[in-house]
């Protein structure tokens, strides 16, 4: 009976340190995955900063910038493509799809901007015109804190994906279904950089 008793005190420390075990790591996890969602929503005000800045650009380049409508409309169609993507990505940060849908998004919004960049240069009136330099000093502390916004949320995505395929929370992962999150790169080696916009 002594026996009997003794093994049943076993199983049931066993057992508590088992339940202990599970509940720490789907918290532990629980909470990296918050944070990473959280860095997201960095991201995201950001983002949404930058949207609003860009319509305001082109509406003071548009004056100077007539005979470059094709550019100006790039811009405006690359940045509600990429206001579309982050509406997305924010919906579901954990959704890699979607991450990888708004680097590329951003990655042509880049590419557009820096074409209208390239294309003010040639012009000295707007590169002088003070709201065009507001709105491109603007534009570069965005640029700024959007990068270091990205910085963020990628390393709370490493902190996340490396708790969650390491032994033994990689177990508790594939039991309630955490799935790994995605890095918010941009793919292409040019876009790397935050959008020069200097007129000095």
């Amino acid at each position: 009976m002594e026996i009997l008793s003794g093994f049943f005190v076993i199983v049931l420390i066993a057992l508590a340190v088992l339940a202990m075990f599970v509940i720490g790591g789907y918290n532990g996890l629980v909470t990296l995955r918050n944070r990473f969602k959280n860095a997201f929503a960095q991201i995201e005000v950001q983002l949404k900063r930058r949207y609003d800045l860009i319509p305001n650009l082109v509406e003071t380049a548009k004056g100077y910038l007539k005979h470059e409508r094709e550019t100006l409309e790039a811009v405006i169609t690359a940045r509600n493509a990429a206001a579309s993507a982050t509406t997305k990505a924010a919906a579901h940060p954990e959704d890699g799809s979607a991450i990888k849908g708004l680097a590329g998004a951003e990655g042509a919004l880049s590419g557009a901007l820096g074409r209208l960049f390239a294309l003010a240069e040639a012009y000295p009136d707007l590169k002088a015109n003070q709201n065009m330099m507001q709105l491109t000093e603007e534009l570069t502390s965005t640029e700024n804190k959007i990068a270091f916004a990205r910085q963020a949320y990628n390393d709370a995505v490493m902190a996340y994906n490396t708790k969650r395929e390491t032994f033994p929370t990689v177990i508790i992962a594939g039991i309630f279904n955490f799935l790994p999150a995605e890095l918010f790169a941009v793919e292409e080696p040019g876009q790397r950089e935050p959008v020069k916009v200097s007129f000095s």
